[in-house]
């Protein structure tokens, strides 16, 4: 073979050390016999590799066999390492096993190295095939050692005789399968209980298994004239190197239950079985789920990560790691911890942040939207650059290092291998992708304004007063809040709490620095001294809740935004008071991303309860609440703000209502057809309807729902194919009442909604749930002219779709029958007159918005009144139950004027708008009267009376 050509961009020391060891390697070719042939470039390859890689030199010169012909196929093979080791033989004999698994490993570094110089893998592929090789060597290892064991002393087996196999949990970048070229490999050891072995010689189970992990670790990492397999580290183990080599899996949970730190639950966040038992190894990772993943958002996690960054910093200063690739600032483990944090806050609520590698994880970050794109973008691209530069840093000299080297002729080789014409060209790109991952680093670890930030001074001084109980309402006044003595008292009480004197030390220090920051927060917003008294009380809920503690004082985006809600909107105080878990809608990035559709809802619920690692009814009720909450609140904030109109949010709440009535009625299904079976036939023959302010996609934040069920007929008889059979009827009836049930009960995270049946045929007299006949006759027959006016907002919001078409077939024939005008109008007037008499708040001051004169009901009453009275002539006004909407279908048939629809469409809006303010306020939907809002109403009556209605006459019988 011809020597190949130079890169023109080496210097003459470069070019003359490749030269010579090119030919120090076609030397040894030929002492082998090793024929080499210029196939495809085989010699540029070559050359590139000795540039890059001085193990890659010694491996050939000793082994130049790999140069034959099914060594370059080997070197060019895209498949890993464990796909070659199955022909792979280990001698009985130890020493000669380590020779095998050493000289494996080094053929398959060699590619490896081959591989990633020349272009063949990218990083991603050569940090898995590097993992993959690590976990075969791993494998490997470990059978030779269990069948030297077995001839021994048996196989380890726990008391009932269950054969135990020992599990091997990589952590570290072989956990998130990211290996380094030279990485040690970061181990723990365990096995699933005790018991003995069963051979003629016995032992122990705990006995058994260190005696085997010392020879697999002996296999690995001891060195022999060829070298070592692996670099070991046990370290992670509990109790660190004082702790025992195996432990079984109970030991390991109580450990980690009693003794587990923070860095230890970052440390598991990649963890996962490599060798052995892999079956156990996932049920020990369950088991110690909770340890890693809390169940509510963890922001205590900031804490533990400032306390290992701070032992790094601290061995950087002490060992002058500052360009340290790894450790240094902007090195790879910022990028990893910014990462973690995310896992680690939000991985108990969100399983699909549960994933090992930085890369997946990132990805997940990202598409969830916890790490904002430019953000992620950025640490992506740092990721890649880091991770090759620091595998091309150790391949040099299969070191176990993240630092660069000193020399010229080193960093001008690492230059040239990546691509760039210098190294001052790499420096460059070094240093900007480090500045901008310091920058990231300090942005997440410490916000603007975060708990290192001191709070005023002055307010320091107002906490410390009330802490000694010297705080007077004059001096609260002179800091901004009036009325002062309430704000005083609220202050002053605050530290004589139970639940404030219960607290432990460390939240207790987080809480001093935390209120003063609250207060500072409260006098910033709209009405000071309301936001600070709910503040007060939100901080005595959570005062044994550190989390939550923590969130608020490490999150100055959140503070100043908790202070702005619980200034404009009582609601929204009393939610997050008493469903803390709210606070992190307060914070989330995602705030503005609310569901729009009722599919995009629904999606995410079924989402939430296939996350949960408990499926029991209880749990996911518990999951649909906080899940309802957190839109119905997010909802709140979008109105507030804002960023939503009253017929947006009020459409909103009702596609959330319809798509919780839906989750609970799959879960009482599939409740009692476990108990009971299912009945035969497609479908569930199950539909609910929703009536009133949900039918009509008019829900607001307090409304209930009025529901009315009915069945298919047909099933009523038979019976179900259950261990506990039931006939139709009191299958019907019983998921009926589970669903009232469930709606309506209480959970730890409060209680879904209010349900009113009352609209069911024969009102509360009536069954439960009614067969679809059943309904159909006491529409046709039996019903009042209010009651049709109440089919006019009904819809199908969950169960059966089939049975829902054969409801909406009765709805529209029932409605669209002819109907004398005049006596419709002055029944649906009669009913209005009847309401306002009994229910309306209003006085001189003061109008009810939906019972008042020109309120609401008034115009939903019109409406209704003008299609009962029509819709046998203009069917289209059946095609819709929502008020908007119907306004917009009497305009289009020309039963209202353009004049007309636009005073209600007005009139509608204002008012929903300021429904919803008074709900949002907790006061109830009685405004203060004014011109504006007289006029308007003025308005809703002069359509009324164009139209013919009278709603202020006399009451007359129905």
């Amino acid at each position: 073979m011809n020597t190949p050509s130079a890169n023109p961009r080496e210097s003459a020391e470069l070019r003359a050390l490749i030269d010579s060891r090119y030919a120090d390697v076609m030397a040894a070719c030929r002492a082998a016999r090793v024929p080499l042939h210029d196939d495809a470039g085989v010699a540029e390859r070559i050359r590139r590799t000795l540039l890059a890689s001085d193990f890659a030199f010694d491996v050939l010169r000793r082994q130049p066999k790999l140069l034959a012909p099914d060594g370059l196929e080997r070197l060019r093979s895209a498949a890993d390492a464990g796909t070659r080791s199955a022909t792979l033989t280990l001698s009985a004999d130890e020493a000669d096993c380590m020779a095998t698994l050493r000289r494996f490993r080094h053929a398959e570094s060699l590619r490896l190295v081959f591989r990633d110089v020349n272009g063949l893998d990218d990083v991603g592929e050569t940090l898995s095939s590097t993992s993959a090789l690590y976990e075969t060597l791993l494998e490997l290892s470990l059978r030779w050692s269990e069948h030297a064991m077995l001839e021994r002393y048996g196989r380890a087996r726990d008391p009932a005789g269950v054969e135990q196999r020992m599990v091997v949990l990589g952590f570290g970048k072989l956990g998130g399968n990211e290996l380094n070229f030279s990485s040690d490999i970061d181990l723990v050891l365990a096995y699933a209980s005790g018991g003995e072995s069963d051979g003629p010689r016995k032992l122990d189970n705990a006995e058994y298994f260190i005696r085997e992990a010392r020879q697999l670790v002996r296999l690995l990492a001891e060195t022999t004239s060829d070298g070592i397999c692996a670099r070991v580290d046990l370290r992670l183990r509990p109790f660190g190197n004082a702790g025992r080599l195996v432990l079984p899996f109970a030991a390991m949970e109580q450990y980690y239950q009693r003794e587990g730190r923070d860095w230890e639950r970052y440390a598991w966040i990649k963890a996962r079985p490599v060798a052995g038992d892999r079956t156990a190894g996932r049920e020990l990772q369950d088991m110690l789920r909770p340890f890693v993943y809390r169940r509510y958002l963890d922001y205590t996690a900031f804490a533990g990560l400032r306390e290992m960054k701070a032992l790094i910093d601290a061995e950087v200063v002490r060992k002058d790691l500052a360009g340290n690739l790894k450790f240094g600032p902007g090195g790879i483990r910022e990028i990893e911890f910014i990462v973690q944090l995310t896992q680690m806050i939000r991985g108990g609520r969100d399983p699909a942040l549960r994933v090992r590698g930085l890369l997946p994880a990132l990805q997940v970050c990202e598409a969830r939207g916890h790490i904002p794109a430019a953000r992620a973008k950025l640490l992506r691209a740092a990721y890649l650059f880091l991770r090759r530069l620091e595998n091309r840093v150790q391949m040099l000299r299969d070191a176990q290092t993240h630092d660069i080297p000193e020399d010229e002729l080193s960093r001008e080789r690492i230059a040239l291998g990546l691509g760039y014409g210098s190294w001052d060209e790499l420096g460059v790109e070094l240093a900007r992708h480090r500045d901008a991952v310091s920058e990231e680093f300090a942005a997440v670890l410490m916000p603007q304004g975060g708990s290192a930030t001191g709070a005023p001074a002055a307010d320091v001084e107002l906490w410390s007063a009330a802490r000694d109980e010297s705080l007077t309402a004059e001096t609260m006044e002179a800091s901004g809040f009036v009325p002062g003595d309430e704000a005083a008292d609220a202050l002053r009480k605050l530290p004589r709490a139970s639940s404030v004197r219960a607290m432990s030390a460390r939240s207790g220090e987080r809480l001093e620095r935390l209120m003063p920051q609250l207060i500072a927060a409260a006098r910033a917003s709209a009405a000071p001294t309301g936001s600070l008294l709910r503040l007060v009380r939100l901080v005595q809920a959570v005062a044994r809740r550190s989390s939550y503690l923590a969130l608020l004082d490490e999150q100055p985006g959140a503070r100043r935004r908790l202070a702005g809600v619980f200034s404009d909107s009582a609601f929204l105080a009393e939610r997050v008071i008493a469903q803390p878990l709210l606070l992190d809608d307060v914070l989330d990035p995602r705030i503005d991303q609310i569901p729009l559709r009722r599919a995009d809802i629904s999606a995410e619920i079924v989402r939430v309860l296939g996350a949960l690692d408990d499926r029991d009814a209880e749990r996911e009720l518990e999951r649909i609440n906080e899940f309802r909450s957190s839109i119905a609140f997010r909802l709140g904030l979008a109105f507030n703000d804002g960023r939503a109109d009253a017929a947006t949010t009020a459409r909103r709440l009702a596609g959330l209502a319809e798509a919780v009535v839906a989750a609970v009625v799959a879960l009482a299904t599939r409740e009692l057809a476990a108990q009971h079976g299912r009945l035969p036939g497609a479908g569930t023959g199950f539909a609910v309807l929703g009536y009133g302010s949900l039918g009509g996609e008019e829900l607001g934040f307090a409304s209930d729902l009025d529901l009315v069920f009915v069945y298919d007929g047909t099933r009523a008889s038979v019976m179900s194919d259950g261990p506990r059979p039931v006939d139709g009827n009191r299958w019907y009836q019983r998921l009926a009442q589970r669903v009232m049930h469930w709606l309506s009960a209480p959970t730890h995270a409060g209680r879904l909604y209010e349900v009113d049946t009352r609209l069911r045929p024969d009102g509360s007299k009536g069954l439960l749930v009614a067969s679809l006949d059943a309904f159909d006759g006491y529409q046709r027959s039996r019903a009042w002219t209010w009651e049709h006016q109440a089919l006019l907002r009904a819809r199908l919001v969950a169960g059966d779709a089939k049975l829902g078409t054969s409801l909406a077939a009765v709805r529209r024939d029932v409605l669209s029958a002819e109907r004398d005008p005049a006596r419709v109008y002055a029944e649906v007037g009669s009913m209005r007159a009847r309401w306002r008499q009994e229910r309306d708040r209003s006085d001189a001051t003061h109008l009810d918005l939906k019972q008042g004169r020109g309120g609401l009901l008034d115009i939903e009453f019109v409406l209704q009144g003008m299609v009962l009275a029509h819709a046998s002539r203009y069917p289209t006004l059946l095609d819709t139950t929502a008020n908007t909407s119907l306004i917009d279908a009497l305009r289009d048939v020309g039963l209202l004027t353009m004049e007309q629809a636009d005073t209600l469409h007005v009139a509608h809006g204002d008012l929903l708008q300021v429904a919803l303010a008074c709900t949002l306020d907790l006061r109830t939907r009685v405004a203060e009267r004014s011109p504006a809002l007289d006029a308007l109403c003025a308005s809703v009556e002069r359509v009324v009376g164009e139209l013919g209605f009278s709603f202020w006459g006399a009451t007359e019988a129905v």
